[in-house]
């Protein structure tokens, strides 16, 4: 394989439809087929998910007093609206992955932020103990560093094997 060659595929491929092993490149069809199927099933949860988050609210409004929401409430409804995003995050992973044969790491990275702060926003500190906090911060830590590293291209992986460093 020439230089031109190698300098023009990506650098990271996941599932290649073109392998010279006829299994293996079957095998990535039934992967491929198969997170098809994934990206369906997510799209039906997303419109399940909104319909859950319609029922939740109009069951908080419609408790006496109507249409107002408490604390607890509040919490129901933006736990329920953060799932929603989530959800939505994953399909465009599935949607991406699909396009590119390449898994978005960013986004991977984006979609574990929003999942952790879903869990920040309704964590409940009267029932939650220093070290589960703890970890929940050393967690954000690690994936806001870990997207800033990615967003700002520094690393990237490199065509001949070793790592080298943009500047």
């Amino acid at each position: 394989m020439s230089d031109e060659d190698k300098q023009s595929r990506p650098v990271h491929e996941e599932l290649s439809p073109e392998h010279d092993d006829p299994l293996i490149r079957m095998l990535h069809l039934v992967i491929r087929n198969s997170v098809r199927v994934l990206a369906v099933l997510m799209a039906l949860v997303i419109v399940l998910a909104v319909a859950d988050v319609v029922y939740v609210m109009y069951q908080r409004l419609t408790v006496p007093p109507q249409f107002l929401l408490d604390y607890s409430d509040l919490f129901d409804v933006f736990g329920a609206f953060m799932l929603v995003l989530i959800a939505i995050e994953i399909f465009i992973n599935i949607r991406l992955y699909l396009g590119s044969n390449v898994i978005p790491i960013q986004l991977v990275i984006a979609t574990a932020l929003m999942a952790i702060a879903r869990k920040v926003i309704v964590l409940d500190l009267s029932d939650t103990g220093a070290p589960y906090i703890l970890a929940i911060g050393a967690v954000v830590l690690a994936l806001g560093i870990s997207y800033w590293l990615v967003a700002r291209g520094e690393y990237k992986l490199p065509r001949s094997g070793g790592r080298d460093r943009k500047g």
